[in-house]
């Protein structure tokens, strides 16, 4: 256990890091995200308010459907990345652990004529893996055949859930909201099944590492900007145009001239892995940017990393070289993610 944003949190369980991916992988992980912040927002103009705030696309988000933005800052940068869904009469927002205080704090401040209320008698858990649909679909058949980005309101096993289907690791998954005070019946119901194993925040951070999702705080934060941060996928054509959110006048001619520096991944030819701040240097030494996130990728086989470098730099197949312990060792600039994404797309 370790301390993270203000709680006590699993690294490991007795399996280890190792086993722990893999399972995901093969079968079906649990995690325990209960730290992340959840709210709603209430009131007839939810909708503008917040699209005021985040260049995605909230007009067109339709009820039962989720939404994956950032609130941005002044100079476009990035302070927190959330997932948004249209929950009908309201929208439900989760945003990251260490950002939950200010999030809130801004989104009161900014949201005119609506009501945000945070939900702090709520659990989250995640459920992870190719078998995911199958544990939960035996508890309730609606969840599997629940499309991707979607949301639905549900009694699993006689407990109100909130099922979400997306999920940080690349693979099929639900995050499911239900009370506090039943958090820990559901979770032990749900690792009864035998597909169904506890998974830690080492394997946490190896599954979305290899899945090329960025951190808060270490791949993005609030002086990077969503193009900067390969994000663009993000942001509709409406946003990009019209703009009308904090920062855009930038983001919009990032998109136009194209930003500077580049989130990329990196594949490593030597078998150090390279971590968080680790230079990048071109083939004359110099410094061209910095790894954001790196380490081993179990399913790779190998050290993955994703990081920032200048724009001329980010084609796939370039050759850099990283400084491991003052060392250079060849690497190269890699497409990401590093294992495909295998989300339920139909």
């Amino acid at each position: 256990m370790v301390p993270f944003a203000g709680y006590d949190m699993p690294v490991q369980y007795p399996e280890g890091v190792l086993a722990e991916h893999h399972h995901t992988r093969q079968a079906a992980g649990l995690f325990d995200v209960s730290h992340m912040g959840q709210a709603v927002i209430r009131g007839e103009a939810r909708v503008a308010a917040l699209e005021a705030l985040l260049p995605g696309d909230l007009q067109i988000l339709a009820e039962g459907r989720i939404r994956y933005s950032q609130l941005t800052n002044e100079l476009g940068g990035i302070r927190d990345d959330l997932m948004i869904t249209n929950a009908g009469d309201h929208l439900f927002l989760v945003v990251n652990a260490a950002c939950k205080v200010a999030d809130f704090a801004h989104l009161r401040s900014e949201l005119k004529g609506c009501v945000l209320k945070e939900l702090e008698d709520r659990a989250l858990l995640a459920l992870q893996g190719p078998q995911a649909a199958d544990v939960l679909g035996r508890l309730s058949p609606p969840a599997a055949a629940m499309p991707f980005m979607s949301c639905l309101a549900q009694d699993i096993a006689g407990v109100p859930c909130l099922v979400s289907r997306s999920g940080y690791t690349g693979e099929d998954g639900y995050e499911i909201s239900l009370p506090a005070d039943r958090a820990e019946e559901f979770a032990r119901r749900l690792l009864a099944e035998p597909e169904v194993r506890p998974i830690g925040l080492g394997a946490r951070d190896s599954l979305r590492l290899e899945a090329g999702l960025c951190l808060y705080g270490s791949d993005i934060d609030e002086t990077t900007t969503p193009v900067e941060a390969a994000l663009v996928w993000s942001i509709s054509k409406r946003r990009r145009e019209q703009g009308g959110f904090p920062g855009a006048a930038i983001i919009q001619h990032q998109l136009r001239e194209g930003p500077a520096r580049l989130r990329v991944g990196i594949r490593s030819l030597d078998k150090a892995p390279a971590r968080a701040h680790t230079q990048i240097v071109d083939g004359e030494g110099r410094v061209i940017g910095e790894v954001t996130s790196g380490g081993f990728g179990p399913s790779v086989g190998g050290p993955v990393a994703m990081g920032y470098v200048q724009s001329a730099f980010a084609v796939p197949g370039t050759s850099v070289s990283l400084m491991v312990r003052g060392t250079p060792r060849e690497a190269v600039v890699a497409d990401m993610p590093f294992v495909p994404h295998r989300y339920r797309k139909s």
